[in-house]
């Protein structure tokens, strides 16, 4: 029984991060990630991806403790700094598009901040976030969007940015080794409550804590090996309800969307067999309410929180209590 100690081999620190690893191995070749006209990616290629981006992190001085935070709605970036901000070692950090500048400067400033990802269409959000800090302000980074009309384009204050996304995918090592947790108990995510009832509240999360409730999340939900998932709900709204690290682990196929558009949805829906999504009663609400739709081939299965909804039928809906 000596022999059935705890050792290196049989006992590293759990963590969701390794989901990505795993997938690009198991499911290397299949769709990770659909978006727009033009941009899809295998689970080898997000790995990669991914890895690159962390490398350029850590070469760039962002390593453990560090807190980096984005400000971007479900775009492929999006998705891959759910993985590559913690395989550099630090402190991922997800901030609501939705909040007014003030309150992301507070973010930023009790955070402590070292970086900011900032997606094209946030960008005025950022920079005047940024100007009402009185304390050192973060790395900003900046991130385009060449599918969405004018996502490229020039920025006027585009000075502020040290680096764009591509820059660090570009730049980035693919033989960067990810830094792996020393503990379980390391944090790896930084979330914020919205402050409706008072200052928003810090949340940390660690890597155990993500790895089991991701797991608990696809158990739940009963949800199958290879499923399409549409990312209607945003990932900055607790971390997507854990589905970005879930969705890796079965090798899903996320189909992104920026933003929420009922005959946008029921399309997507049509054209790439989406099998899974989670929403908000007010946004699956939306969806039922539109007269723009054609009944379904086969159902979805909806995960939402909250009262049940009056959906279609071929919405099958699965409620958090």
């Amino acid at each position: 029984m000596e022999q059935m100690k705890p050792c290196a081999a049989n006992s590293p620190p759990l963590t969701p991060i390794g989901f990505l690893e795993r997938a690009a191995t198991v499911y290397g070749d299949c769709t990770s990630i659909v978006y727009g006209s033009n941009t899809v990616y295998t689970w080898r290629e997000t790995n990669l991806r991914c890895l690159r981006v962390a490398s350029s992190l850590s070469s760039i001085g962002i390593g453990r403790s560090d807190v980096v935070s984005v400000l971007s709605p479900n775009t492929p970036a999006m998705y891959e700094l759910q993985f590559a901000v913690p395989m550099s070692g630090a402190i991922l950090n997800n901030i609501n598009t939705r909040l007014d500048a003030r309150t992301v400067s507070v973010l930023l400033r009790h955070c402590g901040s070292k970086l900011l990802f900032v997606d094209v269409f946030s960008v005025d959000l950022a920079v005047e976030a940024i100007s009402m800090m009185t304390t050192d302000p973060p790395i900003l980074v900046f991130i385009a969007d060449k599918e969405e009309e004018g996502g490229d384009a020039d920025v006027a204050d585009r000075t502020k940015f040290s680096y764009t996304y591509d820059d660090l995918i570009h730049r980035g090592d693919l033989d960067f080794k990810w830094i792996r947790p020393e503990s379980e108990w390391d944090p790896v995510v930084l979330n914020y409550t919205s402050g409706t009832t008072s200052a928003p509240k810090g949340v940390v999360h660690c890597h155990r804590g993500i790895f089991v409730m991701s797991i608990d999340s696809l158990i739940d939900w009963t949800v199958p090996k290879n499923p399409v998932y549409l990312w209607t709900l945003p990932i900055f709204h607790a971390n997507g309800w854990s589905y970005p690290w879930g969705i890796a682990a079965v090798g899903e196929t996320n189909v992104c969307l920026r933003k929420f558009d009922a005959p946008l949805i029921y399309r997507l829906i049509r054209d790439h067999g989406v099998t899974h999504m989670c929403g908000a009663p007010v946004v699956l609400n939306m969806l039922s309410a539109t007269n723009e739709f054609q009944p379904l081939n086969r159902p979805v299965n909806i995960l939402t929180a909250g009262a049940p909804l009056d959906l279609p039928l071929y919405f099958q809906t699965s409620v958090i209590t």
